[in-house]
């Protein structure tokens, strides 16, 4: 029997596509009414009192009256939230807490509004109606897709309901697709990991999976162990699965293990989701970067990234940014988050329509040296160094090593192989080489004779995994910093 659900997607992606050409083609005018529109509604709250919201007219006002923050800094108003208190960021109570676990500030609790809920459905829903009218694949609505993440079950405490931002949008997925959705309820609320994977393995393993979703390094372990039941590749486990959706790192380092394992290659759609917004969303299968989500509620601005320790640091919206600039993102939401540092920074890669990649973290970037390097950079060396060779990696990360028994100090690129090069020293020296290029500091301080090139550490086989479950932070949203200005992270390798 013919399924309606393909020509009734179709029909849903081409009205969404007209949607958003209207305020992707009007994108100053579309961040103007959001910043208009977040600013009067919350004159009335206790931040808005305490900023002076209503002498507010226009960004430059803004600018003066609201401070760049980060969590510390907007925590006595979440705490206030949190205790119960109404009107303090945002009017009323927000729906939800997303709790987080944040490195330097213990657990974190980011309001989700019922304004700022309905964006982040919406978002992942028009990204797939994107592709598909992209694309006019539509037949893999009909089989089962599954979104590996966060239990569903969520906590009460006065009055708002808390749980991890997958967890909460669960609660969220259209009844059109309940039938559709796996893995099982039950299985989704297993809090340990892997047990919970592999649950997932024997609920999936004999059914039609035609969509599969979520962070590369847990979908990665699914997939192995689906692997290792069957002693099939996953492409031959299901045959019509022909779509990964993923966010939350690079795909890149990823994607010759995933070919691998799957057998060929998939589409993909990346997106760009946190608890604290949906900010973008792969709208092209062959332009670089993701769309930027002008009208959801979030208000942008951006800070180049080598100003932002800086005193007093220029403050920019869209109307001003440039393609090719590293530049940290604030938001401003109708979650009720005011010029907010989110952490993550970022490069447009288009300015019609306004299209980004993420670069990296403001704080997960070596510069012990003065030198800058920032996760696009060694993501970008080691794809350049493992391009067109046998070598797979199956995750990495980067760290300084200031004081070595013997010579200069030196970048430690700590690697756990899939397939191992002959020459350890000479895939070393074509990262180096490749980091070199992108990075005039690094050179100038290799040059210089200040650094010796980068060395690689193995790591043992599973010896990431084994390390995120040693500090609690197993699956999920969970991920491993692609390189850090420290060694805590590498001295869990030791």
């Amino acid at each position: 029997m013919l399924s309606l659900k393909p020509a009734i997607a179709k029909s849903l992606a081409k009205r969404v596509y007209k949607n958003i050409k209207k305020w992707a083609n009007k994108p100053i005018e579309t961040q103007e009414k959001v910043f208009q529109d977040l600013i009067s509604k919350a004159a009335v709250t206790a931040f808005g009192k305490d900023h002076d919201f209503i002498s507010i007219n226009n960004y430059s006002d803004f600018v003066k009256h609201v401070p760049v923050r980060d969590y510390e800094g907007l925590k006595s108003y979440v705490e206030r939230v949190v205790a119960g208190e109404e009107n303090i960021l945002w009017i009323g109570k927000p729906l939800y807490f997303a709790k987080t676990s944040g490195t330097t500030s213990g657990s974190k609790y980011i309001p989700i509004t019922k304004e700022s809920m309905p964006t982040h459905v919406e978002a992942a829903r028009n990204a797939i109606l994107l592709y598909i009218h992209e694309t006019g694949n539509a037949k893999f609505v009909d089989g089962k897709m599954i979104f590996l993440q966060g239990s569903p079950v969520l906590k009460e405490q006065n009055g708002i309901q808390l749980g991890r931002l997958s967890g909460i949008v669960a609660h969220y997925v259209p009844k059109y697709l309940q039938k559709n959705r796996m893995p099982s309820f039950k299985t989704n609320c297993i809090e340990d990991w892997e047990t919970k994977v592999d649950a997932i393995v024997e609920e999936t393993v004999r059914e039609d999976m035609t969509v599969i979703s979520g962070i590369p390094s847990w979908v990665q372990m699914y997939f192995e162990k689906l692997q290792q039941k069957t002693g099939k590749q996953v492409g031959d486990i299901f045959k019509n699965f022909n779509l990964f959706i993923f966010g939350g790192v690079n795909y890149e380092p990823y994607r010759a293990k995933f070919e691998n394992l799957i057998g060929r290659k998939v589409d993909s759609i990346e997106l760009y989701p946190a608890s604290e917004g949906f900010f973008a969303f792969q709208d092209k299968q062959n332009e670089k970067g993701m769309l930027l989500q002008l009208n959801s509620g979030i208000f942008y601005e951006f800070i180049k990234a080598d100003e932002f320790f800086n005193d007093n640091p220029k403050r920019i919206t869209i109307a001003d940014v440039e393609v090719g600039i590293n530049y940290v993102m604030i938001i401003s939401t109708n979650a009720g988050l005011w010029a907010y540092n989110i952490g993550d920074t970022v490069e447009f890669t288009s300015t019609n329509p306004y299209r980004v990649i993420v670069s990296g973290r403001i704080k997960h970037f070596i510069s012990a040296f003065g030198e800058h390097v920032i996760g696009k950079e060694v993501e970008q060396a080691m794809r350049d160094a493992t391009l067109n060779t046998q070598v797979r990696v199956s995750e990495f990360t980067v760290a300084p090593q200031i004081n070595p028994n013997e010579g200069l100090p030196y970048h430690e690129w700590f690697v756990e192989f899939e397939n191992e090069p002959e020459n350890l020293s000479a895939l070393a020296k074509k990262i180096d080489e490749s980091l070199q290029k992108q990075n005039s500091y690094y050179f100038d301080l290799i040059e210089g004779k200040v650094l010796q090139p980068l060395k690689i550490t193995k790591v043992k086989k599973d010896g990431f995994q084994k390390y995120m479950k040693s500090v609690g932070k197993l699956g999920g949203q969970n991920k491993i910093p692609r390189l850090s200005n420290d060694r805590k992270i590498v001295e869990g390798f030791s």
